[in-house]
């Protein structure tokens, strides 16, 4: 607000003194430098250059996170069914607690859900407990069991038919992608990209998530796994 201030005083005070102030060609498509609106375009821009600084850090981060993981997503989720006999409906590779672990979603034969924590390079148990609040939510366990009814394809296949598209970093079950549940496992290939493809449970065929699901644009490109390979077993 302070520089447009600034600029109408001085046009004001141009006029009084019978100077003459040139104005802009609204319809021009570009900006002056030294005018409010060309100091909001040179704002813009940086805030452009900014996000995409910021995005290819991210990106950089990511690829570090695949790379440092000794532990796939599919030995996480054997490790994690070894420590909650049951399901697994999500894994995330995660670097928010101290150290690189992998967050297993798990609905056990107790019909509860669980939460595991592995090592993220042995595999080892860290943390579990039951989810008290999701506990007694039964419209998710019926999301699930109807989602993987007559399923041959489970968290840990999942991550292993998406394996040739990069490294897998997420694998989680989602009804948000049509009629029927599907599961939706994130890959970080070797120049920090994220991708998003979804695995059918009962055919395990695997097919890119839909554009806007994307994390980034102009990603979905399910065909750069000749150089991505991950490292499923």
């Amino acid at each position: 607000m302070k520089r447009h201030i600034i600029v109408a005083t001085t046009a004001a005070a141009a006029l009084i003194a019978g100077g003459t102030v040139s104005a802009m060609a609204v319809g021009g498509g570009s900006t002056a430098p030294g005018t409010a609106a060309g100091a909001q375009q040179a704002a813009a821009n940086d805030s452009g250059r900014s996000s995409i600084h910021v995005q290819d850090q991210d990106d950089q981060e990511d690829a570090r996170e695949a790379k440092a993981a000794k532990v796939t997503a599919s030995q996480a989720a054997a490790a994690a069914l070894k420590a909650v006999p049951g399901t697994v409906t999500g894994l995330d590779l995660d670097e928010d607690r101290p150290g690189l672990v992998w967050d297993a979603d798990v609905l056990g034969k107790d019909g509860k859900w669980h939460e595991v924590t592995l090592d993220a390079g042995n595999a080892r148990v860290l943390n579990q407990h039951v989810d008290a609040e999701d506990g007694d939510d039964s419209d998710d366990i019926a999301v699930v069991r109807d989602g993987l009814k007559g399923a041959k394809t489970d968290a840990a296949a999942a991550a292993r038919a998406a394996n040739g598209h990069g490294t897998v970093t997420s694998v989680e079950l989602d009804d948000d992608h049509g009629a029927k549940a599907a599961w939706e496992v994130e890959t970080t290939t070797k120049d920090g990209k994220e991708h998003k493809f979804l695995v059918d449970p009962q055919s395990g065929k695997v097919t890119a998530a839909p554009a806007h699901d994307q994390d980034h644009d102009g990603d979905n490109d399910s065909d750069d796994n000749d150089d991505d390979n991950g490292q499923d077993d």
